[in-house]
């Protein structure tokens, strides 16, 4: 299949078939004289181990890592991803039913104890945690879980909250220059909202804002908040960690 098929029938934009190419994830195993990419049956078969991966939140570097490994077992990851799946699956039916009765619950329909109204969330599994202990070491990671795992359920839902809300204000900031004060201040409070939570240096935090923009599923998070608002806040985060060394 030439590449505009692969894309077509996958869904995914010609582009990022050209972006897996060259990083060498996924190589269409034979090119014509006039230089078109010819995918295989193997080649789609690769490029939905990939797809199954990403909807499991891994990073492309490390999806690369597990597929080209001499040890990798197509059968068992297609076992895996199903068992992980269903997992997700289940705590999302848990979520889509404390929608429901919270519905309900506004309307004055039914009573909701406080533990009721966040069945669903989970705090404990943090799919980036491996990335960040090789980034910034076991110490900075063990902190921020300690902290989070003395909270219940409720306060954690409240971090969420203040998260949410300083991206808002960032997000209503990202047009304005990264250098002004009141883009500075902004990313002050998002540092110290981190700090919060563990221990960041401010090298780390410069870092940091450069993983929101090189990640793409810190850029696609981030971005939900507002188009190029991952940049913006690498940009202020650099200028906050230079500024105050």
């Amino acid at each position: 299949m030439k590449i505009k098929e692969v894309a077509d029938l996958v869904g995914i934009s010609v582009r990022t078939l050209h972006h897996y190419d060259e990083i060498g994830l996924l190589t269409p195993d034979a090119i014509t004289e006039s230089g078109y990419r010819l995918y295989s049956n193997d080649n789609l078969l690769t490029l939905q181990q990939i797809l199954f991966f990403k909807e499991l939140d891994f990073p492309l570097k490390k999806i690369k890592e597990i597929i080209t490994s001499p040890t990798f077992n197509r059968e068992e990851a297609l076992l895996m991803h199903r068992k992980r799946l269903l997992e997700k699956r289940n705590r999302l039916d848990e979520m889509i039913r404390t929608i429901d009765k919270t519905i309900s619950y506004t309307k004055g329909e039914i009573q909701m104890s406080n533990e009721e109204k966040f069945e669903g969330f989970d705090f404990s599994q943090n799919p980036y945690e491996q990335e960040a202990r090789e980034r910034w070491g076991d110490e900075a990671v063990d902190q921020s879980k300690t902290k989070l795992g003395k909270m219940s359920t409720a306060e954690q839902a409240e971090l969420g909250t203040k998260m949410n809300g300083i991206y808002r204000k960032l997000a209503a900031l990202r047009h304005e220059s990264p250098v002004s004060l009141e883009s500075q201040a902004a990313i002050k409070e998002w540092y110290n909202f981190l700090n919060k939570m563990g221990s960041y240096s401010l090298e780390a935090f410069k870092g940091l804002g450069q993983m929101y923009v090189d990640d793409e599923r810190f850029t696609k998070n981030i971005d939900q908040f507002g188009e190029g608002l991952a940049i913006f806040m690498r940009d202020a985060m650099a200028v906050y960690a230079d500024t105050n060394k």
